[in-house]
């Protein structure tokens, strides 16, 4: 922003140092005409041809001293004298901002023609275009500065707040969700789908190496639970050993077996798990009450925060590594985006649709401000800015003028003079 400023000083300022050139350009054309007014008024009796270049330079002072005062009066007093009507842009620099607000209200910012102007512009096709055809330099400048400004937006905001903002709106909308059914459709599908049978297996195995890996608390809890004449003759750890290896034997052919009956119980298990929670009022209450509890629960909450500040630091940590694949992914996304934007007339209708009613309804609503805004930026500008401003847009123009009204006035003197010559 502040380049663009300086760029646009930088510009005013050489258009002003033009305008400084060439009315230096017609002044000194007007002295000069003024001096060989004054050579051919000494020389008139000599000879025609001084009489000739006499009326030639006697008009065209008139109309170069008539342009310089017309020209001047626009921006200054001629001369600095407050002469009626000069100044004329300082003075009426308020009525110019009211007029250029509404001009600018009346031919540009009026629902019809945003929306007449927006219909003749394919937007998505457009922002499509720079997406998929952006040079390899400026996309690497925009998606770079696109993950700094990621960074520093996530940098800026309060962490803790934000985390407990989007654990409130995650709560929200999970609290308003009736998890059972959607758990019961989920179990249902996995079953039908036999999706469920590596889980399956996968909880066999777990169980088989758990019960392996307490062994000898499990035979303490069956040596406690036998009486004291199977303590004393031994056979408690008789019993615990066969009970171990008999639960080994069940797991190892439940896994080995895909057919074995166990599976049939525990799929019929399943199902009836499903289908209650999906019908079953008493079964539904249960989950919502685990769910409620869950959400309720300052460990979770305290789980989360966690879990969001690591989130939010990767985050930062890959938006600022160059060498990170997070640019490329997103510059990756960015190109399919673009492609899908040139190729697809649908989405392009879609969103040539939302941007059409966006631009209409913004102007709609906002239209009377950015006017009021034009107005007042102009009236806050003191006289000197406005002349600055508009003479370096159309100074040259009217210095020329200046130039022009000097010669085409003594070319209308010479003519005069030759007409009365003649006749």
């Amino acid at each position: 922003m502040y380049k663009r400023m300086r760029d646009n000083r930088l510009i005013v300022g050489s258009s002003l140092d033009q305008t400084r050139q060439i009315r230096r350009t017609a002044t000194g054309l007007l002295l000069a005409m003024a001096g060989v007014f004054v050579v051919a008024e000494i020389n008139l009796d000599i000879h025609p041809f001084w009489g000739y270049l006499h009326a030639f330079a006697e008009a065209a002072m008139v109309g170069g001293l008539a342009d310089w005062f017309a020209v001047t009066a626009l921006f200054r007093h001629p001369l600095g004298v407050p002469i009626p009507h000069t100044a004329i842009i300082p003075r009426k620099k308020d009525r110019i901002a009211d007029t250029m607000a509404q001009f600018l209200r009346a031919n540009f910012l009026t629902p019809s023609v945003v929306a007449r102007r927006m219909r003749r512009t394919n937007v998505a096709a457009n922002a499509g275009e720079v997406l998929v055809n952006r040079e390899g330099g400026e996309r690497s400048r925009f998606m770079g500065g696109g993950a700094e400004l990621a960074a520093e937006v996530l940098e800026s905001l309060d962490p803790e707040r934000l985390g407990l903002r989007v654990r409130a709106g995650l709560a929200s909308q999970l609290s308003r969700i009736e998890l059972a059914p959607l758990l019961g459709n989920l179990l249902e599908n996995l079953i039908a789908d036999g999706r469920h049978r590596p889980l399956l297996d996968g909880l066999i195995r777990w169980a088989g190496l758990t019960l392996e890996d307490n062994e000898d608390a499990v035979r303490e809890i069956i040596r406690s639970r036998a009486n004291s004449v199977l303590r004393w003759t031994g056979l408690d750890s008789r019993i615990s050993s066969s009970v171990l290896d008999g639960v080994y034997r069940l797991l190892a052919e439940v896994l080995v077996d895909p057919d074995h009956p166990m599976r049939g119980k525990i799929d019929a298990a399943l199902i009836k798990l499903a289908t209650q929670l999906k019908t079953d009022p008493e079964m539904q209450a249960k989950v919502e009450a685990v769910k409620m509890d869950l959400l309720e629960n300052p460990a979770l909450a305290d789980w989360w925060m966690g879990v969001w500040e690591r989130m939010r630091r990767s985050l930062i940590a890959r938006a600022r590594d160059p060498n990170s694949g997070l640019g490329n992914d997103l510059r990756e996304a960015l190109r399919e985006l673009g492609k899908a934007l040139q190729d697809d007339p649908r989405l392009q209708r879609q969103i040539n649709r939302f941007a059409r009613r966006t631009a209409v309804g913004m102007t709609s609503r906002y239209g009377a401000q950015i006017v009021a805004l034009v107005s007042d930026t102009v009236k806050r500008w003191d006289a000197g800015t406005v002349t600055d401003r508009i003479e370096s847009a159309v100074g040259r123009d009217l210095q020329f003028i200046r130039i022009n009204g000097t010669l085409v006035g003594g070319l209308v003197g010479v003519t005069l003079h030759a007409i009365t010559q003649a006749f």
